[in-house]
């Protein structure tokens, strides 16, 4: 069997610590085993390793969420890139199309797609292991996985099974997309449980759907077609029109930490930085990533949210309304495989000359990649650490006090021989990631350049 983990997310409902970079599966606000921080695609590959099923697992994702998956979980999962973000169906049929034609699964392999941001026990990941063998025992085309549901909610889809004798699965009598409260109780009457959004057929299946749409299994076709896929769910493409499906119910822990008010309750401490909260605030929770410290008295039922986004103060019932309210601005934070950076100042002139002051951190051995500029020259301080830098063919140690002005169309990386903070401007007409001409992202190539050592 191949997991595929998908990726996505605007990262609205979750502002000001999430945006369309780190959704809320990268914020590290969960506590693992040990006690440390983690995020939710951090937990889910650690509940996955220890299943067994880590080393057969795949993560779809776009491109601008690949740096900081890479920080947090490393090389340890494959990553498939999607052009861009279009609903579930086309990631998962390119996902399909690349297994079968890039890495040459047999059309019989099961695939079982996965959200990466499921909130579960470790007993949900040993079900998915029977998945297989009820494929094959219910002879259904499709299995998905419904939990149980406990309460009456318009947050979630439900799906309705045919209750039959064998308690392993059921066949499947009907979808209901998050339905009004009322609507909801009468369902969970029905014995219907709530849509996990994990899905399980052949790669056939897949296969065989993409042909009947008249779609291309070959994955480099498929790619030169993506934008003209619809953008749409599986749910609503495959789940709604497939006849024979069956669920297989699960009784343990699930739920979709993707507001305020379900993410607080799992939260082990009320008070996450630097922040104090007075004893007589019932139900209030902070979450500060600013330096800057915030006292809150006498607040009931609330959610205050602080980052380099924005600050948030809101009931926790309504804190979700603030997904209408966002504009699509540049997050100020950004976590990349080397590390990260956030903004400190953005200005402007007259003349269209532009400047950007960025603190970056990078972790030690790790490295930017070694490129160019063509709209802008870019002044590195070195405020703590040390590293060494390559400038077109000159390679030179950096430490605290160094500054190095790089001008434009010069060739540049740097690299952290311990954990290195900079200071980083940029001066110039053009400043945003297109203006980025990379050569290598490997320090090894990038010393072949950079031979000369200073």
């Amino acid at each position: 069997m191949r997991v595929l983990l998908l990726s996505g997310g605007s990262g609205k409902r979750l502002w000001p610590l999430s945006n369309q970079v780190r959704s809320k599966q990268f914020l590290k606000l969960l506590k693992d085993e040990d006690g440390q921080s983690e995020s939710m695609v951090q937990r889910v590959c650690r509940q996955l390793e220890s299943a067994g099923l880590l080393s057969s697992t795949h993560i779809v994702t776009c491109q601008n969420q690949i740096e900081i998956i890479n920080n947090q979980i490393g090389d340890q999962i494959a990553i498939l890139q999607e052009p861009e973000q279009k609903g579930t169906f086309p990631s998962i049929s390119l996902a399909a199309a690349f297994l079968y034609s890039e890495l040459h699964i047999e059309p019989h392999e099961i695939i079982c797609v996965v959200p990466v941001d499921s909130f579960v026990e470790p007993a949900f990941f040993q079900l998915l292991k029977s998945v297989p063998d009820i494929l094959v025992k219910s002879k259904a085309d499709l299995a998905l996985l419904g939990a149980a549901a406990i309460k009456p909610s318009n947050q979630y889809g439900y799906i309705v099974p045919k209750i039959k004798d064998n308690k392993n699965y059921y066949p499947i009598l009907q979808f209901v997309e998050k339905p009004s409260q009322e609507t909801a109780g009468y369902l969970i009457q029905k014995n219907a449980l709530w849509n996990c959004g994990v899905f399980a057929f052949s790669l056939n299946f897949m296969l065989t759907n993409l042909s009947n749409k008249n779609l291309p299994t070959d994955y480099r076709h498929l790619l030169a077609q993506y934008d003209q896929l619809p953008a749409t769910s599986f749910d609503y493409e495959v789940a709604e029109k497939t006849p024979n499906s069956v669920v297989i119910p699960y009784a343990g822990l699930w739920k979709d930490l993707g507001s305020w008010e379900t993410l607080s309750g799992h939260l082990e401490s009320q008070v996450i930085g630097n922040a104090q909260l007075s004893t007589d605030s019932r139900n209030t929770h902070i979450i500060n990533e600013l330096s800057i410290p915030i006292h809150v008295i006498g607040i009931h039922n609330s959610i205050i949210a602080a980052g380099p986004d924005g600050i948030l103060i809101a009931d926790k019932d309504r804190a979700s309304n603030i997904k209408e309210n966002i504009k699509k601005e540049r997050p100020m934070y950004e976590e990349k495989r080397w590390g990260s950076y956030r903004i400190l100042h953005f200005s402007e002139s007259g003349e269209g000359m532009k400047n950007l002051t960025k603190s970056l951190k990078l972790l030690a051995g790790s490295n930017t990649s070694y490129h160019f500029h063509l709209g802008r020259e870019e002044i590195l301080t070195i405020i703590s650490g040390s590293g060494e830098m390559i400038l077109n063919d000159k390679r030179f140690a950096v430490k605290a006090g160094d500054v190095v002005k790089i001008p434009s169309g010069v060739r540049h990386g740097i690299k952290a021989l311990s954990p290195l903070e900079v200071i980083e401007v940029q001066l110039g007409s053009v400043i945003n990631d297109v203006d980025k001409i990379r050569i290598t992202t490997s320090w090894d190539e990038a010393i072949k350049w950079g031979h000369r050592y200073e």
